[in-house]
């Protein structure tokens, strides 16, 4: 085979090794670190203080060493932290949907105590289609993230109108306004943080 039929074929398995913004390994196929590698690095080593509870020097070097690692694997392998843009816009409207997923968080934990404690349990299962705005492959994947995190909803499928979420209690849910029920708190800050 010559040279040029293999580079060929090279670059044709590269083509058929991206799927869905996923690069597979490939030995002429890398995908570069790019913008989202700083950012990733800089949330995760905050994460990292956070969990550890400390600002000992020893603790931050090595939390930031093992994030930098970590952010370089992900941000060379996984398109989607490429199109992470920053401004303080954006970090505003990112601390506010925290601040939003912190609340419906509780909310649905409370919810789900009332059923443990309730002495029958009357639940309504049942599945909906959830329809959203978001364009970016980030912003979707926080909301598909807020939605299976909150108790009593877990998404099932996702494509590109929104969502197929399963919901513990479909009585406390109009099928009609569901999108409002459930992406509408987490929506509005994702759409400003991530577009």
């Amino acid at each position: 085979m010559s040279a040029e039929a293999i580079l060929a074929c090279s670059r044709v398995s590269g083509a058929l090794g991206d799927i869905e913004g996923m690069q597979l390994d490939h030995p002429k196929a890398e995908v570069k670190p790019s913008g989202g590698f700083f950012w990733l690095w800089i949330l995760l080593t905050f994460i990292w203080i956070a969990i550890s509870s400390s600002l000992a020097i020893e603790s931050v070097i090595t939390g930031a060493l093992i994030s930098a690692g970590l952010a370089y694997m992900f941000a060379r392998k996984f398109e989607i932290w490429h199109g992470i843009r920053v401004s303080p816009y954006r970090l505003y409207n990112f601390i506010l949907y925290t601040g939003v997923f912190a609340r419906e968080l509780v909310r649905a934990n409370l919810n789900m105590m009332r059923y443990v404690w309730a002495p029958r349990v009357n639940v309504n299962p049942g599945v909906v289609k959830v329809k959203t705005g978001l364009k970016s492959s980030i912003g979707r994947l926080a909301l598909a993230n807020s939605i299976s995190l909150t108790p009593g909803s877990l998404v099932l499928d996702a494509d590109a109108d929104g969502f197929v979420i399963h919901c513990l209690d479909m009585e406390a849910i109009d099928p009609n306004k569901a999108s409002e029920a459930i992406a509408g708190p987490f929506e509005t800050h994702l759409e400003r943080a991530f577009g």
